[in-house]
């Protein structure tokens, strides 16, 4: 063994040592003494070295296949002898090399460097910012990004994809990436209307031993955007529970329901999403039937909310709408939605803000709320995916403080992260991003001293993909102004 060789093989052996002792010390630690303010902080720090030294079992796994290891081992895939040596599952092992594949910093038959396949994933698993189910979730959008668009714009889309990652869940990259893919393709050739309408349908099995029908199929972009909105009342917890006599029944907005017997009937609601939706599918298709509505009608009146630009609506085709609930519609199909719609015209200042649209009372009006569906798009904590129609009105600054219902300090928040504002220890505040900032006006989320010593503010871009693209631009642009490129 040459002197290099051993000296590294001594490092390598040190690190190991002090990380199996650092392991053992942990597991040996009494984490009952640990104060309830540091254990978040612990499981922090802790999750943020597992990720980095995951990022080193790709680095080994890479000098073992460039070293041929598993073929002179006798394995003719390095899976294998991952399966073997490490005794993991073949999943396991299938996941890891992929990982290694797209992360690894990989070499030349000379020697040379090569970048990372997702150079900006990669940089933020060394960080410890993601682990291993972000970089699935980034590397299952990027493999269906079509070859048509551009290696920059293709660059551009990895490092938005990994900045999400850094501030949010797997689900969060897999929910910015859809909204990515349709702005990277935003004439809809990922699939166009002759493969939506050979998928569209809807099967019914037969009925089972217990009189139970499965139900599977796919809704093409109109007929979900029909869907949703209705869900939002008819499933929303305490409607419509065929468990639970006392439960209000039909349109969870509608004036005659009793708001105080819906929030008990809603503390008392036990069933899952799947089946409130059941059952509100269930009570629509008995009051459709009562009112003689199929006689009359071929289907139900159009009642989504939909945004677009001015752009779009001149055109009328090409690209993608945004319903209230955050699903995308072609713009296509989103006109002839609007022609059964009645028209709602919002106004935004150079900022993408509503003007000025005041109220004295304390509830917002429902031109307020309009106006804020289509500025906001949903939920605006950083990180939460929840549509708009999942949302109630949030004064920026609370009106018992002094806050005033006017539409520049209001914003939309769902009832789980509106739950979590309030003046306690663990609680959040919301502010407005100061004029001239890059954001302005839009609101900003002040995170608790447990999650961010610092507290600094959070924007949520999750119904705004545009900012992302347009922040990753203008760094490229920058960059190749440094660099001495043509901006």
């Amino acid at each position: 063994m040459s002197s290099t060789g051993g000296l590294a093989l001594d490092q390598v052996a040190e690190h190991l040592t002090a990380l199996a002792a650092a392991g053992t010390g942990l597991l040996d630690a009494d984490l009952s003494g640990v104060p309830d303010s540091d254990v978040v902080l612990t499981m922090q720090q802790l999750e943020k070295t597992l990720r980095r030294v995951g990022a080193v079992s790709q680095r080994l796994i890479v000098e073992s296949v460039e070293r041929s290891l598993p073929a002179k081992l006798g394995y003719n895939s390095p899976n294998k002898l991952l399966i073997d040596v490490l005794r993991v599952s073949a999943a396991d092992a299938s996941a890891r090399v992929s990982a290694a594949r797209n992360l690894g910093a990989w070499h030349t038959l000379s020697g040379e460097d090569l970048p990372a396949a997702l150079p900006d994933t990669a940089a933020a698993q060394r960080d410890g910012a993601i682990g291993p189910d972000h970089v699935r979730a980034v590397a299952r959008i990027m493999r269906k990004i079509p070859h048509a668009v551009s290696n920059s714009d293709a660059a551009t889309a990895e490092s938005i994809l990994a900045e999400c990652a850094r501030g949010g869940t797997p689900e969060d990259v897999d929910s910015a990436g859809h909204r990515l893919l349709a702005y990277l393709n935003p004439d809809g050739n990922l699939t166009d209307d002759r493969d939506r309408a050979r998928r569209r349908g809807i099967s019914l099995g037969r009925q089972d031993a217990e009189l139970m029908t499965k139900i599977s199929g796919e809704l093409d972009p109109t007929a979900r955007a029909l869907l949703d909105p209705i869900l939002a009342t008819w499933a929303r917890p305490g409607m419509n529970n065929p468990d639970d006599p006392e439960s209000p029944s039909g349109d969870a907005e509608n004036p005659s329901i009793d708001r105080e017997a819906l929030v008990a009937a809603a503390a008392r609601d036990t069933r899952t999403a799947a089946q409130r939706n059941h059952d509100a599918l269930g009570a629509l298709f008995r009051v459709m039937l009562e009112s003689g509505i199929p006689g009359r009608h071929r289907g139900l009146p159009v009642t989504a909310i939909i945004t677009m630009t001015l752009d779009q609506l001149e055109k009328a085709a090409g690209g993608v709408a945004t319903t209230a609930t955050g699903g995308l519609l072609p713009i296509d199909d989103a006109v002839k939605l609007a022609e059964h719609a009645h028209p709602v015209l919002v106004l935004f200042d150079h900022d993408g803000r509503p003007l000025h649209l005041g109220r004295r009372r304390r509830v917002a009006s429902a031109d307020q709320r309009l106006a804020l569906i289509a500025a906001e798009g949903g939920c605006t904590r950083a990180g939460c995916a929840a549509p708009a129609s999942q949302c109630a009105v949030h004064h920026v600054r609370e009106w018992r403080k002094g806050g005033h219902t006017d539409i520049d300090s209001l914003t939309l928040a769902c009832d789980a992260c509106h739950a979590q504002i309030h003046d306690g220890p663990a609680g959040w505040a919301t502010t407005s991003a100061p004029v001239g900032g890059p954001y302005a006006g839009r609101t900003e989320w002040i995170p608790p001293p447990h999650i961010d010593p610092d507290r600094k503010p959070r924007i949520n871009h999750r119904h705004h993909p545009g900012d992302l693209i347009g922040r990753a631009r203008r760094k490229a642009r920058s960059r190749a102004r440094a660099d001495g490129g043509v901006p």
